[in-house]
């Protein structure tokens, strides 16, 4: 894989969606979420395949949820241990935590 960072992308099928990264090689990570009602928004899994581990594609992609959440005025329940973990460690992702 080169250094080059892998753009993330958002496919959103309304009530559920998912951020993703791919790579050239074809694997995927992603983080998958469901919309509660207009104001927030459930990340209920995250999968990193082998092929990312030690990148930062896990943290990448909860930081473009949280980043998301922000620019829309959405609040996170972070289900996802690997989530739930990441908010532990960032406290200044507490603003978009649904508390």
């Amino acid at each position: 894989m080169n250094d080059t960072p892998l753009a993330i992308e958002l496919e959103d099928g309304g009530s559920k969606g998912r951020y993703f990264v791919r790579s050239p090689d074809g694997a995927q990570a992603e983080m998958t979420f469901t919309r509660v009602g207009e104001q927030r928004i459930i990340i209920d899994h995250t999968e990193v395949p082998d092929a990312f581990r030690g990148q930062g594609v896990g943290l990448r992609l909860v930081t473009r949820a949280v980043e998301d959440a922000r620019a829309t005025g959405k609040k996170i329940i972070p289900l996802c241990p690997f989530a739930n973990a990441q908010f532990k460690r960032h406290p200044e992702w507490a603003d978009v935590l649904n508390q």
